[in-house]
């Protein structure tokens, strides 16, 4: 199916509970670094589109557009991995506050949950407070990866949907879906529109880490990655819509 083609109503079932990975790219114009409200802003109308279907909405956030920890483990730094890894935390955090507000701009109800306490800013994360959240329709931003450090956040968004009962795991990127290549170096890059987790971990496609896929495939958590770029397409992919790549493990390689 093209990228712009809408599923027939008998191909589509409603997702009840998502979790949707935003990266911190999405938090930013491209090729900068920092936050644009204009950025943000965007994401959140089309994330309060995609909840007005009915789908309780779960958000894991990175935090790349301010700091990577992995930026300060190169070379001779005087900051030791740990600890960049928690500053790495503590941006994604920011990156929470920041789409708390433009959401509650825009009428959402929210709920800012951090895995790091924080309680002058957000709520501790407690899994079955944030299920309550999604359960009464708030929309729930989850800061902080899982806390620990050396776990990325597609880990921590993988562990989340584990453990709220999400029915898939849909991360959000700046282009099309999964390649065999990366697209922005690559133009002959081949785009899937279908792939199973084995096929990712055999041709080592850069989707999420080893540990993200490790964990959906064990709990068979489908992953759906698509373009958040693309209009609509936070509301097309919770309708369960063919948009992007389709993950599972009954899922074959198909080209698009």
């Amino acid at each position: 199916m093209a990228a712009n083609e809408v599923a027939s109503d008998a191909d589509v079932k409603q997702y009840d509970r998502v979790i949707l990975k935003l990266s911190g790219e999405s938090f930013c114009e491209d090729g900068h670094r920092g936050i644009s409200m204009a950025a943000v802003t965007h994401v959140a109308e089309q994330t309060i589109q995609a909840a007005r279907q009915g789908v309780q909405i779960a958000i894991v956030i990175g935090g790349g557009n301010i700091l990577r920890g992995a930026q300060f483990t190169a070379g001779n730094s005087v900051i030791q991995e740990g600890t960049a890894h928690y500053m790495g935390m503590l941006a994604t955090v920011i990156n929470g506050l920041a789409l708390q507000d433009a959401l509650e701009s825009l009428g959402a109800e929210t709920r800012l949950l951090t895995a790091i306490r924080m309680d002058g800013v957000a709520e501790p994360y407690i899994r079955r407070r944030a299920k309550r959240h999604l359960e009464k329709g708030r929309i729930v931003i989850l800061a902080a990866g899982t806390g620990s450090p050396f776990v990325t956040t597609d880990t921590a968004a993988a562990q989340r949907a584990i453990e709220l009962e999400a029915d898939a795991l849909l991360k959000a990127t700046r282009v099309d879906g999964v390649y065999s290549d990366d697209p922005e170096k690559n133009p002959h890059a081949i785009l899937y529109r279908e792939l199973s987790y084995e096929a990712i971990r055999e041709q080592n496609l850069k989707v999420m880490d080893s540990t993200a896929i490790a964990q959906c495939m064990e709990h068979q958590m489908p992953i759906v990655v698509f373009n958040y770029n693309k209009e609509g397409f936070i509301e097309r992919a919770v309708r369960g819509e063919l948009v992007g790549t389709q993950v599972s493990s009954q899922a074959v390689v198909k080209q698009g």
